[in-house]
């Protein structure tokens, strides 16, 4: 049993450094100092997303609505971001605002309705597409300021601006997880939610919480993401969802619930990064690309049940 619970410790990251090993002999340049910035910029909005749902994960949820939070919170930015308009806190504010308001949702309707989180976030994901295609007419949102176009084009001291809200955010949530209250609480609700509830855990303000987190850093990935492209796009974030969540449980987070690291997910994060990219360096198509990292998706799914199976 403790030999199960260190490869599902540590398996993913074993597994991210052999793959770096094989890559780095296959190309050369896999391993330069230009090569990992694309790689670490690439994966930033995808990081973002991941740790909002690690924390939803973890309580034994689900969110299927952030890649429509990315687009219309992008949108809403956008929108204010316009050259000699307003200054640049109030479309990062609104941004962040917009999807901390679509996150609050979520959690209210599924603690008030005791409907599944899956079938919540997925009409919240319509809803969201829809509001996005609504504020834009089906359009893109152009013409943004430069300082808007810095918070994912800039660099501070060669540093590219993402990867220092991507390091940023990453301290921030790993604190929030194992340094808090509020982290125990997740865990606790994820691991026996009755037993939580009996012991005095306010099991709905917790679930509040997680996908109020959620939905916040959806905003941050879609002020990001806009910035990066200079255009608010409404059709934008599309299928993030399922990278976000796919990294997650790469990164070990359990499907179950109450299991999970940011630590682990910001390794599945990269990790889907890297296969990306060295199957890029490779001159593989993407088709090949979305058929390993489906194969790993299962493999880590499989595992998480088999480490529950020996764990029960």
């Amino acid at each position: 049993m403790q030999y199960i619970n260190r490869l599902r410790q540590y398996g993913i990251f074993v597994v991210f450094v052999i793959i770096c090993l094989i890559l780095s002999f296959i190309s050369p340049q896999f391993l330069t100092v230009s090569n990992w910035t694309i790689i670490i910029t690439q994966v930033s909005i995808n990081a973002l997303l991941a740790f909002g749902v690690t924390f939803v994960i973890i309580t034994g949820g689900i969110d299927l609505s952030l890649g429509s939070m990315v687009a219309v919170t992008g949108v809403t930015a956008a929108m204010l971001a316009h050259p000699d308009s307003f200054p640049l806190i109030l479309p990062v504010f609104v941004g962040l605002f917009v999807g901390l308001l679509m996150g609050i949702f979520n959690g209210f309707i599924i603690t008030k309705s005791k409907i599944a989180p899956f079938i919540v976030t997925l009409g919240t994901m319509t809803i969201g597409r829809g509001l996005a295609l609504i504020l834009s007419k089906g359009r893109p949102v152009s013409n943004l300021s430069d300082s808007f176009n810095f918070i994912g084009g800039g660099n501070i001291f060669g540093i590219p601006f993402p990867i220092i809200v991507l390091i940023l955010v990453f301290v921030i949530c790993t604190v929030i997880l194992k340094k808090t209250i509020l982290g125990r609480y997740i865990y606790a609700v994820g691991g026996n939610e009755q037993a939580a509830r009996a012991s005095g855990i306010n099991v709905n303000q917790v679930k509040m919480a997680v996908y109020s987190i959620a939905g916040l850093l959806a905003g941050l990935a879609g002020i990001v993401l806009t910035s990066r492209i200079t255009t608010g796009q409404p059709n934008a974030g599309a299928g993030f969802e399922l990278d976000a969540i796919a990294a997650a449980v790469i990164g070990g987070t359990s499907t179950s619930g109450g299991t999970g690291t940011m630590t682990g997910t910001l390794i599945g994060v990269l990790l889907i990064g890297v296969i990306n990219n060295g199957l890029d360096l490779l001159n593989v198509t993407s088709y090949y690309q979305q058929v390993v990292m489906g194969v790993i998706i299962i493999g880590a799914v499989v595992l998480d049940s088999w480490n529950q199976k020996n764990n029960a």
